[in-house]
């Protein structure tokens, strides 16, 4: 079994590698979160954009402004279906670090575990020896008192 000072070691490094797998889900979780508020501004955007063109219809609008109307919304759908493949993009990341952060914290729970058992062998293995310890004294002094 390994000595408590390499698994104190081990445990050490799993720590820090869990640490920073978090530290990474956590970057990526922002910027999924930033992805999907810049694709909800767009989607707005266009929304706000559409009913002006719909307002602009009722009132009559001309041959050259229905063109630049469905120019820039053709536009701003090419602009969200990139923030969508943005977005899918960034959470893969996220399922990605998240499965990475997780087999870290598993690797170092699963060290905590031997660092445990190691220690529960230890103090059984001392404490058969104190009450072999004991046990020898007893003996004796009951061989003293005869």
């Amino acid at each position: 079994m390994a000595t408590s000072t390499a698994l104190d070691t081990l445990i050490e490094l799993a720590t820090k590698e869990t640490d920073e797998a978090a530290k990474r889900l956590g970057k990526c979780m922002k910027t999924a979160e930033e992805c999907e508020q810049k694709l909800a501004l767009l989607e707005q955007y266009r929304d706000d954009y559409a009913a002006r063109f719909q307002q602009n219809l009722s009132t009559g609008l001309s041959a050259l402004g229905y063109q630049n109307y469905q120019q820039f919304l053709g536009k701003l759908e090419q602009a969200i279906s990139s923030q969508q493949s943005v977005v899918r993009d960034a959470h893969t990341r996220v399922e990605r670090e998240r499965s990475a952060w997780q087999a870290s914290e598993r690797k170092r729970m699963s060290y905590g575990t031997l660092a445990n058992r190691a220690l529960k062998a230890k103090q059984l293995q001392e404490n058969k020896r104190d009450q072999k310890q004991t046990d020898e004294h007893a003996a004796r002094a009951l061989l003293y008192k005869r």
